[in-house]
C-alpha cells in the first residue's frame, strides 16, 4: 500500500512553461478561425446572429442580445483588445462570412491549462461541418502547436445543448461546481469537462476521420458520426 504521506504526483522533469496562444489564423477545409477584428467581422456576425430570432443563443451567455450593430460593434471592440479571453471569429470558407465566435480563456501557461469559452454559434454555423471543424482547429492549436496538458469546457449545468456538445466533441465530464457564478441575476451551477494531452492523439484521429471528404456523401451528409468515431477511438 502506498503511504499517503509519501504519495506524490507523476514526475514531469522536462515540463516548461508553455507559450500563450498567438494572434494567428487557423485554417481548415470548411472554415478558418481567426483573431476577432470588429471592423471586419462585426457586420457579418450581427447579420448571422439575427437569424436567432428569439435570442435563445444568448440565454447562457453573460451578455444579452444587442439591439443594433453599433452597440454590438462597440462591445466587440472592447473585448477584442484583451488577450484573455482571446476572441476569435469563425469564418465560413464557402461564403467568406463570419458566422460565430469562440475564445481561448483562463489561459494558464505555467500549468498548461486553457479553456474554450464564450462560444456563440449563429444559426448559419450550427449543425454544420464547419462548427465541428472550428473546435478541432482550436484543440489542435492547444495540444499540437502550444503543448498544453489540459483543455477545459465549462457551462451552466442547465445548458443541455452545451453539455451535449461537450460530450460529442470528446470532453470528459468531471463534475459540478455548485453555486459557482451569479450572472443575469440568477445562480449558475457550473458543469466541468476536459480533454487532456494523453487523450488527444486518439481524439485527433477521430476528428480527422470525421472531417475527411470520404466521410461525406455527395449531398454533404455524414456517413459516420463523430460520436461513433470518438467512442471507437477511446
Amino acid at each position: 500500500m502506498v503511504d499517503p504521506v509519501q504519495a506524490t504526483g507523476t514526475p514531469l522533469p522536462h515540463w516548461i512553461v508553455r507559450p500563450r496562444p498567438p494572434r494567428a489564423p487557423m485554417y481548415g477545409r470548411f472554415c478558418r478561425v481567426e483573431p476577432l477584428e470588429p471592423a471586419r467581422h462585426a457586420d457579418d456576425l450581427f447579420t448571422a446572429n439575427a437569424f436567432d430570432r428569439d435570442g435563445r443563443n444568448w440565454t447562457y451567455l453573460f451578455q444579452e442580445p444587442f439591439p443594433d450593430v453599433q452597440s454590438y460593434r462597440a462591445w466587440l471592440t472592447q473585448v477584442a483588445q484583451a488577450d484573455d479571453p482571446l476572441f476569435h471569429a469563425i469564418i465560413d470558407s464557402h461564403t467568406g462570412k463570419a458566422v460565430g465566435v469562440a475564445t481561448f480563456m483562463r489561459i494558464d501557461p505555467a500549468h498548461g491549462v486553457i479553456e474554450v469559452g464564450n462560444i456563440n454559434y449563429s444559426p448559419l454555423l450550427q449543425r454544420t461541418p464547419a462548427a465541428t471543424e472550428a473546435m478541432f482547429l482550436m484543440m489542435r492549436r492547444v495540444f499540437d502547436e502550444l503543448g498544453y496538458r489540459r483543455y477545459e469546457w465549462k457551462c451552466d449545468s442547465l445548458n443541455a445543448p452545451s453539455r451535449a456538445a461537450a460530450s460529442r466533441l470528446g470532453f470528459q465530464y468531471e463534475g459540478l461546481f455548485r453555486q459557482a457564478v451569479v450572472y443575469k441575476q440568477r445562480n449558475r451551477d457550473t458543469a466541468w469537462f476536459s480533454i487532456i494531452d494523453s487523450e488527444w492523439p486518439r481524439l485527433k484521429g477521430a476528428y480527422q476521420q470525421w472531417l475527411a471528404a470520404a466521410n461525406f456523401d455527395p449531398d454533404g451528409r455524414q456517413l459516420r458520426t463523430l460520436g461513433e468515431l470518438i467512442k471507437a477511438a477511446r
